[in-house]
Order: C-alpha cells, then sequence, then structure tokens
C-alpha cells in the first residue's frame, strides 16, 4: 500500500484535494487539505454543456493541485468528479482538457456510488442505527436510507444548490413566486421516493456545503468567548433551522455573505442548498438534524483502506449487507 493517499473530488460547486498519509498502524493523518469555489456547474442549463469559463477556473485549480501532488513521493491518486460532469454532454472533451493540462485521470462516478460512499464516509465517524443521510451538492443531491446500519437505498436526485438557485432567481434578494415554484418541484421530486415515508420521524444526518452552512451559522450564534463547537456531529432542533431559513430568505445576497457561517461564494447557492433538507423535514416531521464534515472523500479513504478502491463497484451488494 502507498504511503500517501490523495484524493480529488471534483464537484459542481467546488473542488477539493484531501492527502492523508497512511500510518503502519491503519490510522490515517491529513497532511493537505485544499478547496476551490470553481461553480464548474454555472450555466449548465437544461442543455447540460459545461461553459468554458467554469472550465478554465477548474482546469485551473487542478493544475494548481498537480503542484501540490508532485510534492508528494509514494502516492496513490484517486480523482473523482460528480453530478457536473456526470451529467455534462462535453463530457469527454473536458476530461481530456484535464488529463492534457493537470495529468489527472478522472473517473466520473454514478450518483448511486457517490451516494454509497457518502454513508461510508458519514457511518465511519458517526453512528447511524436508522435513518437518512442527505448531501446536497451543486448539481446533485443524494439521499441514502440506513436500515440496521446498512445502506437500503441509494438515490442520486440530478439538481442541487447551483442549478436550483440559478433555475428559480434565489441567488439575490428572493420573490416569493420564484420561492414557490422552487419549492414545488422539490416536493414533487421528493414525493416519488415513496421509500421515504417509511423514515417519518427518523434521524436525518446532512453533508453539502449548504447544509453545513446551516450547522455553522448555528454554531457562531451560540459560540461562548468565541469559541463554537465543531460541526461535525452537531445537531439543532427543527425549529431553528427553520428559523435561521427564514433569516436567509428575508436577507439579500450581500447580507448573507455578511452573516458568520455563510462563505460569500456560498451567498448566492445558499438557498436554493437548503430547500431540500426543509422539504425533508417539513414532510417528514423530524424533529431535528445532525450535520457530518466526513462525506465522499472520507469514503474513498475507507475503500481504499479495505483494499476495495475499484469504484465501479462500490454500489452496495451482498457484502456490504
Amino acid at each position: 500500500m502507498n504511503k500517501h493517499l490523495v484524493v480529488i473530488d471534483l464537484g459542481s460547486n467546488s473542488i477539493r484535494l484531501k492527502i492523508s498519509e497512511l500510518q503502519p498502524d491503519g490510522q490515517t493523518v491529513t497532511k493537505h487539505y485544499e478547496k476551490r469555489y470553481v461553480r464548474l456547474s454555472s450555466g449548465i442549463g437544461t442543455e447540460k454543456v459545461l461553459k468554458e469559463e467554469p472550465m478554465q477556473r477548474t482546469l485551473s485549480a487542478l493544475r494548481e493541485f498537480r503542484q501540490i501532488c508532485d510534492q508528494y513521493e509514494d502516492k496513490k491518486v484517486v480523482a473523482v468528479a460528480t453530478a457536473a460532469v456526470r451529467q455534462a454532454k462535453n463530457q469527454q472533451e473536458f476530461l481530456q482538457r484535464v488529463k492534457e493540462e493537470s495529468g489527472f485521470d478522472i473517473q466520473v462516478i454514478s450518483g448511486e456510488q457517490e451516494a454509497y460512499l457518502d454513508y461510508v464516509g458519514v457511518t465511519s465517524t458517526l453512528p447511524l442505527k436508522r435513518g437518512i443521510i442527505i448531501d446536497t451538492g451543486g448539481a446533485s443531491m443524494e439521499l441514502i436510507a440506513v436500515e440496521d446500519g446498512a445502506a437500503e437505498e441509494t438515490v442520486s436526485i440530478p439538481f442541487g444548490s447551483v442549478t436550483l438557485s440559478q433555475r428559480y432567481h434565489l441567488g439575490d434578494q428572493v420573490d416569493a413566486a420564484d420561492l414557490f415554484d422552487a419549492m414545488v418541484e422539490v416536493d414533487e421530486v421528493l414525493s416519488h421516493q415513496r421509500w421515504l415515508n417509511r423514515f417519518r420521524r427518523s434521524k436525518i444526518i446532512a453533508l453539502g456545503g449548504s447544509n453545513r452552512a446551516l450547522a455553522k451559522i448555528y454554531r457562531w450564534r451560540n459560540a461562548v468567548d468565541g469559541k463554537a463547537a465543531p460541526v461535525q456531529g452537531l445537531t439543532l432542533r427543527s425549529e431553528t433551522a427553520f428559523a435561521i431559513m427564514h433569516q436567509l430568505l428575508e436577507a439579500d445576497r450581500a447580507t448573507r455573505a455578511s452573516i458568520r457561517g455563510v462563505m460569500k461564494e456560498r451567498a448566492d447557492v445558499v438557498i436554493g442548498g437548503l430547500l431540500p433538507l426543509v422539504a425533508l423535514m417539513r414532510q417528514l416531521a423530524i424533529d431535528e438534524v445532525s450535520f457530518s464534515n466526513s462525506g465522499l472523500r472520507e469514503g474513498v479513504l475507507v475503500k481504499y483502506l479495505e483494499h476495495a478502491m475499484d469504484l465501479p463497484d462500490l454500489t452496495p451488494n451482498k457484502d456490504h449487507e
């Protein structure tokens, strides 16, 4: 096994690099972590074509990541792309440019594989016997049903914080009619997932940038002497989540960006990003939500340590049940 595992997670809103040192005793130490907001799914629209400017931002970040990776010897690089690249009609052209300009071979994983890796990453650090995991990204949302600790359902839905916010003009001051239209679409899509009804009043664990922004707002609002609780494992009541959503909806983009816990790069997509979580909590009468800092990248690390890093076979099978 290599000494270092490099995981590159090319998402629809951000791209992340995590380099872990693998210890002889099986433990891991994070040696380097980088995140760049590239908004790759920006303007992808109904034609599902990646636009030149977002591609250039992404390629620039990947070239930078290559320079960082080259500083580490004895490494295994696992680079995966999710919804924006998965949905793009010009996927192959983009991946070829990535290979030529950065040297990275990016593997596009399916929505179900992404959901399963989220499940592995979350449950490796937070116990969940029964409940739902939701990961809201820039252009997709993954839902995982956990029953008796196992991933029973892994579903990917092709909308997320960027696509919903752009489609329904939720980036700045929100119009009531636009918000209503967005809520109707989210509610309708979730209603087709009939298995969700079995999880009324169960636990829910949320991840993804917009969901974590909700946790960060709460943690800073309740900080004591400038010290805030960690996001990992943080739990808040539904009425608190709804009150924060209310505050965000009243604000324009600039005001949202000034709220501690909301990064300015996310202020224009946080409303769209939170709609699925809020809808789930309302529909299923879920009283509280917990948050995870672990997800896809940690799932890749766990599977690599298990010597099972054959990505096409990562979806649940009999060996996982």
